[in-house]
C-alpha cells in the first residue's frame, strides 16, 4: 500500500475515533446535565413537591381541596398568583369531566402544561450556547445582574462551559466600580486559564469593553464574557452606563454584543422579576442565567420568569462547583420537579421523589 494510502487511511481512522469520543463525551455530558438538575431541584421537590406528593398521592379531600392545595402549593414555591391560577384553569379544563380522584391524570396534564410555559426560547437561541461552530467570533456574551446575585460565578462557570466545546475565551472587567468584582475575575481567569481584560477601579466601562473586543479580536479568541456593573440602587446612572457598553461593542462588532444574559439569584425568589424588568428596560436580555438553584425551594420562580418576562432560562447553577451549571432543558427539568415519578408512586406527604440531595450553595461573593 503507498505511504500516501496509508497516511489517508490512519487520518480518517482517527477522525473516527474522534467522532466516537466526541459522542460518548456529548452523551456523558447530557447525562450529568439531568442529574445535576435532578439534584439542584430537591428542595423545590420537598417544598412543593411534598404538597403535590399528598395530593397526587392520593391525599382525601373533595375536589374544592384538591384545586386548592394544588394553588397553595404552586404560590408557595413563587411561581406567582397570576401564573398558579392560569396553570390550575387549564389542568381542570383538561381534565374536565374526570373525578379529582384521578390524580394521575391531573399530574400529566399539570406537567404538560409547566412544560409549555417554559418553552418560550427561540430554537436559534441555543446556537450560542451549545454549539461547537457558534455563529459569530468573537461572540460576545454580556453579562448584567444585580450585586450579589453571583455574577462572577456564573461568568466563570460559562467560560469553562465554552472551554468544554474547545473554545478559547477572554473576560472583560467591566464592573469597574467595585475593586473586589475585578480582583476576583482575575482570580477565575487565573484559574481557568483565560485572559482577562480590565482597568484601574472606577475606569470608564465603556473603555474597557473597546479594550477588551480588541484584545479578543487580536488573540483571535471566540468567546468575550464581559462583566458589568449592579448597583441597582442607583438605578439611572447603571442604565446609562449598560447602554454606552453597548454601544461600545456594537460599533466594534456586528451585532455585537450577540447574547445578553441576566444573572438571578433563586434564592430572592418573585423579587427577581423585578430586577429582571429593569435589566429588560435597559439594554434587552436575551436569557437568564438562573444562579443558586440548588440553594432554595422557591424554583418556581423559574416558570414565573417565562410566563410573566417571557424570557428563556439559558443555564442553571446546580452547586458550588466550577462545573455545576446546566444548560436549561424544559423536559430534565420538569422532570425533576416530579422527581421522575407518577403519581400514587409516593405516599401521601413523601414528595414524588423524596430527597435526592442538594448540592451546596454557590461560594459567597
Amino acid at each position: 500500500m503507498p505511504l500516501e494510502s496509508g497516511a489517508v487511511l490512519r487520518q480518517a481512522q482517527d477522525e473516527r475515533i474522534g467522532e466516537q469520543r466526541r459522542t460518548v463525551s456529548g452523551l456523558f455530558r447530557l447525562f450529568r446535565r439531568k442529574e445535576k438538575t435532578t439534584d439542584a431541584l430537591a428542595k423545590t421537590r420537598q417544598g412543593w413537591g411534598g404538597g403535590l406528593g399528598a395530593l397526587f398521592g392520593g391525599g382525601s379531600g373533595g375536589d374544592d381541596a384538591f384545586w386548592g392545595g394544588l394553588e397553595d402549593a404552586l404560590i408557595s414555591a413563587d411561581v406567582g398568583v397570576p401564573t398558579s391560577l392560569a396553570l390550575i384553569e387549564r389542568v381542570r379544563e383538561r381534565v374536565h369531566g374526570r373525578s379529582a380522584s384521578d390524580r394521575a391524570a391531573a399530574a400529566d396534564a399539570l406537567k404538560d402544561e409547566l412544560a409549555l410555559l417554559l418553552d418560550v426560547a427561540e430554537p436559534a437561541l441555543w446556537d450560542w450556547y451549545d454549539q461547537e461552530e457558534l455563529p459569530a467570533k468573537p461572540m460576545v456574551l454580556l453579562v448584567v445582574g444585580v450585586n450579589g446575585a453571583g455574577k462572577t460565578t456564573s461568568i466563570a462557570k460559562m467560560a469553562h462551559h465554552y472551554q468544554e466545546l474547545g473554545k478559547t475565551v477572554l473576560l472583560g472587567a467591566g464592573d469597574t466600580f467595585r475593586a473586589a468584582a475585578v480582583e476576583q475575575l482575575r482570580v477565575w481567569g487565573e484559574r481557568l486559564g483565560a485572559g482577562v481584560v480590565a482597568q484601574a477601579q472606577n475606569a470608564d466601562p465603556g473603555a474597557v469593553a473597546f479594550d477588551a473586543y480588541q484584545a479578543a479580536v487580536a488573540r483571535g479568541v471566540d468567546v468575550l464574557i464581559f462583566d458589568t456593573a449592579g448597583r441597582l440602587h442607583n438605578k439611572a446612572p447603571l442604565i446609562e452606563e449598560l447602554r454606552k457598553i453597548c454601544r461600545v461593542l456594537g460599533r466594534q462588532g456586528s451585532g455585537a454584543p450577540h447574547q445578553t444574559l441576566l444573572v438571578l439569584d433563586a434564592t430572592t425568589g418573585h423579587n427577581g422579576l423585578e430586577q429582571a424588568r429593569v435589566f429588560q428596560e435597559a439594554v434587552g436580555v436575551d436569557g437568564v442565567f438562573l444562579a443558586k438553584l440548588d440553594g432554595t425551594a422557591k424554583g418556581g420562580i423559574t416558570v414565573a420568569i417565562a410566563a410573566e418576562l417571557k424570557l428563556p432560562v439559558v443555564f442553571i447553577g446546580t452547586g458550588e462547583g466550577i462545573d455545576d451549571l446546566s444548560l436549561f432543558d424544559v423536559d430534565d427539568f420538569v422532570d425533576a420537579l416530579f422527581g421522575g415519578a407518577t403519581a400514587g408512586d409516593a405516599p401521601a406527604g413523601d414528595g414524588l421523589a423524596g430527597d435526592m440531595g442538594a448540592g451546596g450553595q454557590e461560594p459567597s461573593r
